[in-house]
């Protein structure tokens, strides 16, 4: 059940993760909250969380979309929730669609799909399909810890192949580069292209946002692995925070230019639903000297709001501070030579594979 915990910033079974707290969702009818009766330390009678997966097995996988602020009409989870455990995620109000916290939940309440590749298979096999690029970590990130052991991506990745159809991958996880294998080849035909997310170049403070994410230095290393087998990544500053760390936009710029990158975007940070009341519960822990500064610089991208969900405004922000991030981002991308995100992909050579056996009692 989600609940506040009694202390929000130093409960010991939330250490780790980035969430401090794990609030009813916003279609809860009731919540529960952890009080001291005085008698004993609540916090010695509490296990840890552990990371817990869940088998689903959903009738399709391919979910379409019709926003002009994303360069893609269709895309692929395998997985639902997150274990990097990005604070400002804009997916964890998601998990409440599941009965669950957007907080500590999100992170550690996980759904897998190990069904996904044939059930996409036949979804692509379907005679009025139309092939577009499907991208993948749109919501939660394809290659999360439990990937290395699941390998539901890579099964799909190797479908969707085998098949040339055209995908996206993006990640904060050097884990996609085991899968160069799959993806060089593909990248040759110019059917994919990847995007490594860089929010931080310092550990630390990457730690404390996504506690659960490749380190910055993997992440650096990750875009050269991939540049040097031909394969095209996008560098992702995704999200920009004001006062947290904004202040690196040109060293990570910088960086992952000399790595290889070839593409570039930024995004300034958005707080929708209970993203706000997490984030603000994480300013107040590790950053109580500047919590009421990066809130006010946040509510002025927003026209005075915490999110503006408006098509063609939630993903730039709005005033003189937004102003000046896209300045700084669009003289520093015309030196470096970063175009804008841009995939260019070929489907053309896309040849429907057919339904896979398995899945023919769903037609039936």
């Amino acid at each position: 059940m989600a609940e506040h915990s009694l202390n929000r910033h130093e409960d010991p079974r939330y250490r780790g993760r980035g969430a401090g707290i794990n609030p009813a969702g916003r279609f809860e009818k009731t919540s529960s909250e952890i009080s001291d009766d005085g008698w004993r330390d609540y916090r010695e009678e509490l296990p840890p969380l552990r990371t817990s997966v869940t088998i689903e097995t959903p009738k399709s996988v391919l979910t379409r979309n019709q926003s002009p602020d994303v360069p893609f009409d269709r895309s692929v989870n395998p997985y639902r929730g997150c274990e990097h455990g990005c604070i400002y995620c804009f997916a964890r109000p998601s998990h409440g669609y599941l009965n669950l916290s957007s907080g500590v939940d999100f992170e550690t309440k996980l759904f897998a799909k190990p069904t996904a590749a044939a059930l996409l298979q036949a979804e692509i096999s379907e005679k009025n399909y139309k092939c577009r690029p499907i991208a993948f970590g749109t919501n939660t990130d394809p290659y999360q810890p439990i990937e290395k052991e699941r390998k539901i991506t890579r099964s799909i990745l190797e479908m969707l192949g085998n098949c040339a159809h055209p995908f996206t991958v993006t990640t904060k996880s050097a884990l996609v580069t085991r899968d160069i294998d799959i993806l060089a080849p593909l990248a040759e035909r110019r059917l994919t292209a990847v995007g490594i997310s860089v929010t931080s170049l310092d550990p630390h403070l990457s730690r404390r946002m996504e506690p659960r994410a490749s380190s910055p230095a993997k992440r650096i290393d990750a875009i050269k692995k991939l540049t040097d087998k031909g394969i095209p990544v996008v560098l992702q500053l995704a999200p920009v925070i004001p006062a947290i760390n904004d202040m690196e936009m040109e060293r990570i710029m910088e960086t992952a230019k000399t790595a290889g990158a070839t593409q570039a975007i930024f995004l300034p940070i958005r707080l929708p639903f209970e993203v706000s009341e997490l984030f603000q519960n994480w300013l107040q822990a590790h950053f109580p000297d500047r919590a009421s500064k990066v809130m006010a610089q946040i509510r002025s991208l927003r026209g005075g709001r915490e999110n503006d969900p408006r098509f063609k405004e939630r993903m730039k922000g709005q005033g003189a501070y937004a102003e000046i991030m896209h300045q700084r981002f669009t003289k520093l991308s015309k030196k470096l030579g970063f175009s804008a995100r841009k995939y260019d992909l070929d489907c053309s050579q896309f040849k429907a594979p057919g339904a896979p056996i398995s899945q023919l009692p769903l037609f039936s």
